[in-house]
């Protein structure tokens, strides 16, 4: 009898997953996969917009027909799963399935601090998590000529854990461009105690280190409150304030509307509470041993692909290898001049990740390049 296997969202995770299944299922099963656009840009490039290295063209994902043979594509927004029933209703329809996957990433939630949604819209503020907002920011930083630039962290989970300082290392080098930097004092606030505090605290103190190396200023455990844009403060949780000229801010994460609530999975398998229904990438919450999440990245995203697909087949009735998740992932830190370090380990380690950061030099910046050269050709078919 003919199975079905839906995938909702078409990003990292869920591009790979449905690729992988149509590979390896017979014909007479179908997989489908619903997102509502079909177009995404590469996370990883979105910094490279906001230094002026890359444009909306140059980044952005349109996968075709022609990239997922035999996958059913449909175009609709998903208003609600009942993930027991592994049933799924979307603006196009109800669709009903034998397996579920769940990849549909996490939203931006500006409004959940207040006064930055109102900082947004008047430019006072911007962000670099999406592509509007990263060549908006861009924009506004090649026209900043002297002042405080504030980079802020507003809230936990984010995307990326290391963004927020790969972004303010980027602004400096764009600034080093402009002619301004001498004329502008640049700090990063986040509510962690040191960046990445997932990879520990070694790794969380080189990466200060650096930012000082740059003359940026690095401050922790400062949880913001509220924004006001008019006056120029961040007003945070210990009750200090920190005044600003411009801000570039990772905005708070939300779970989609369609979900209730971060997903939790199992760090082995991505199964979920739900017979036949596994999660992956942003929507996720996966805990390691050391009690913290695993971060918000597209390489575990893409790391998790491989193993659900082998959940997916066996739950179906056909052979694969078992499933499991060894967690190792990298990521690239760009610090300006197309140099580039590298923090590399293996983050499911009993009893906490085990991560090294490596020396910047240009080959790391080289082989970010290569992976989003790869992406783009693979996608863009």
């Amino acid at each position: 009898m003919a199975k079905t296997v839906i995938v909702l969202g078409a990003g990292v995770g869920g591009l790979n997953v449905a690729s992988q299944l149509r590979d390896r299922l017979p014909g007479s099963d179908k997989v489908v996969l619903i997102d509502q656009s079909f177009e995404s840009v590469l996370g990883l490039s979105l910094l490279w917009v906001l230094r002026g290295w890359r444009t909306a063209a140059d980044i952005t994902v349109r996968p075709s027909q022609d990239a997922l043979p035999g996958v059913e594509m449909v175009k609709a927004r998903v208003r609600l799963i009942e993930p027991d029933r592994r049933k799924v209703v979307t603006d196009a329809g109800e669709f009903s399935c034998d397996a579920l996957v769940i990849a549909l990433g996490a939203d931006l939630a500006p409004t959940m601090v207040p006064g930055l949604a109102e900082a947004l819209e008047a430019g006072q503020a911007g962000e670099f998590y999406t592509l509007e907002g990263s060549a908006r920011l861009h924009d506004s930083v090649r026209r900043f000529d002297g002042g405080r630039l504030a980079v802020l962290v507003a809230g936990v989970p984010f995307k990326c854990p290391a963004a927020p300082f790969e972004g303010a290392l980027l602004l400096a080098d764009l600034l080093r461009e402009t002619g301004a930097r001498d004329n502008v004092s640049i700090d990063t606030y986040t509510p962690d105690p040191l960046p990445m505090p997932v990879a520990g605290p070694a790794v969380g103190q080189a990466l200060v280190d650096m930012l000082t190396a740059y003359g940026i200023g690095f401050h922790g455990q400062r949880a913001v409150e509220r924004v006001d844009g008019g006056a120029g403060e961040l007003h945070f949780a210990d009750g200090s304030r920190e005044s600003f000229d411009l801000l570039a801010v990772v905005p708070p994460h939300r779970p989609p509307a369609a979900v209730r609530g971060w997903i939790p999975v199992d760090a082995r398998t991505f199964t979920t509470t739900s017979s036949g229904v596994w999660a992956l990438g942003d929507v996720t919450v996966l805990t390691l041993p050391n009690g913290k999440p695993l971060p918000k990245a597209a390489v575990f995203a893409e790391g998790a692909a491989d193993v659900v697909t082998n959940g997916v087949l066996r739950h179906l009735g056909y052979e694969a290898p078992e499933p499991w998740f060894e967690g190792h992932g990298s990521c690239y830190i760009e610090l300006g001049d197309h140099l580039a370090a590298k923090g590399e380990g293996q983050f499911l380690a009993v009893p906490a990740p085990t991560v090294t950061l490596y020396e910047p030099s240009a080959r790391f910046h080289e082989e970010k390049t290569a992976q989003e050269t790869d992406w783009l050709k693979r996608w863009n078919a």
